[in-house]
């Protein structure tokens, strides 16, 4: 486990692909065990240590995870998270390239339970929510393309699947149409900055995680 910032009331950890922030029906220790045992070993805390969970990342996507360290902490971000308040910049690596190369998606997403999964719609359908991203390349390869992406809203598998929807699904996404795995089981997607004021000390923080060490990451010119 990485830590990129730390203070009293919060904690920004970079997480790996393959690992679950909450605990699930796989049985798996989740983030949230491993930062709790990280804290109590380095403060020596006695008893039970609280960490609040205030948002998410999908299993296979790496990058920025935010906790909250007091009740206090996690109630405002719970709000901040709530009114959009957090600003989350993406990196997706996908092998075909968007058209226009920069410009804004809205789709109505509709989320399948049973599969996990969710539809992208161009017009509002029964049972959907607005989906609205921002993006632009960034980089390029010569096979990839890496695409950066700020969401404007918080859907589940949102930048997934709206990705898709034009043609672009990342890279090692099998669920959304890409041709292939990716060796590691993770898909390209990168949670790489975090922008936020805190909710305690009102300072600004800015929070960027470092790039995943496959080599493909390395090779944009940015």
């Amino acid at each position: 486990m990485q830590v990129v910032y730390e203070d009293n009331h919060i904690i920004i950890v970079n997480k790996e692909c393959g690992e679950i922030v909450q605990g699930d029906k796989t049985g798996d220790k989740p983030l949230t065990d491993i930062v709790k045992a990280y804290i109590k070993e380095k403060y020596a805390k006695p008893g039970e240590v609280f960490l609040g969970v205030v948002h998410r990342l999908d299993r296979p996507v790496f990058g920025l995870v935010v906790f909250a360290r007091t009740s206090k902490a996690l109630a405002r971000l719970n709000d901040m998270f709530r009114n959009n308040e957090v600003h989350k910049t993406y990196w997706a690596i996908t092998s075909q390239r968007p058209d226009p190369l920069s410009g804004t998606l809205t789709h109505w997403l509709v989320r399948d339970e049973k599969q996990n999964k969710s539809r992208a719609y161009n017009r509002q359908v029964s049972h959907s929510k607005q989906a609205i991203l921002n993006y632009q390349v960034i980089g390029a390869s010569t096979n990839y393309t890496l695409i950066e992406v700020e969401l404007l809203t918080g859907r589940h598998h949102q930048i997934r699947c709206q990705l898709s929807k034009i043609g672009c699904p990342i890279r090692g996404d099998l669920k959304y149409g890409a041709k292939r795995s990716n060796p590691n089981g993770s898909i390209s997607l990168l949670a790489r900055k975090i922008e936020f004021i805190h909710p305690v000390s009102k300072q600004k923080i800015c929070v960027e995680a470092p790039l995943p060490k496959e080599n493909l990451w390395q090779s944009f010119d940015i």
